[in-house]
């Protein structure tokens, strides 16, 4: 049992028919229509898995999942503590947890510090998938105000992972999608409407 125990922590599942294992989506204001715009479409078998943060009142109860659940054939949950990384289900950061994905592909909800003011942090979420899935993931930044999520593209392009950003002409607050594109690391700049269909591309093309 111990064995099988270090074994598991030095494991990260590649999802079979994926180029991509994990999308990780961040949003703020006016991010929940953005984020079931993306989700929207997206195949009950899409290979990879989700992970979401969108910036939410600490205090009250999210029922952001359930909402998504309603939208998309995708499995949407709230994230749990210890919860793995499953192809075709996005897992939903709760009120004032960070949400981070860890070496074995679990994930884990922190109460550490604010980071920019803000918990859950894009950044950090963004930061952790790059050290994990490096190369084969993927980050989205939707509507928002503020500049969280620029310092984790940077660390995500660094891992040789893929960027896409909402077009600010088609977002509803252009903080965020802007501040990421100011890094200079941005693979795709595109209208709301187009995230989903590159995302079905990017992810499950090459295994077509």
């Amino acid at each position: 049992m111990i064995d099988m125990a270090e074994n598991a922590k030095n494991y990260l599942p590649h999802f079979p028919n994926a180029a991509f294992d994990i999308v990780a989506i961040a949003a703020s204001a006016g991010g929940l229509t953005a984020i079931v715009k993306v989700l929207s479409t997206l195949p009950a078998k899409f290979p990879a898995a989700i992970a979401i943060v969108q910036h939410l009142t600490p205090e009250h109860r999210s029922f952001m999942a359930e909402i998504l659940s309603r939208r998309t054939d995708i499995t949407v949950k709230q994230a749990q503590e210890g919860d793995s990384l499953t192809p075709g289900t996005a897992y939903v950061a709760p009120p004032n947890r960070h949400l981070l994905v860890n070496g074995d592909g679990t994930l884990s909800l922190s109460q550490s510090e604010l980071v920019h003011f803000l918990r859950p942090s894009a950044d950090l979420l963004f930061e952790s998938v790059a050290a994990t899935y490096k190369d084969r993931a993927i980050a989205i930044v939707l509507s928002g105000t503020g500049s969280d999520g620029a310092m984790g593209v940077e660390a995500i392009k660094k891992m040789g992972g893929t960027i896409i950003v909402q077009d600010v002409k088609t977002a509803e607050f252009s903080g965020m999608p802007s501040a990421a594109i100011q890094t200079g690391n941005i693979d795709f700049i595109l209208p709301l409407d187009e995230i989903s269909s590159t995302l079905v591309t990017l992810v499950m093309g090459k295994s077509n």
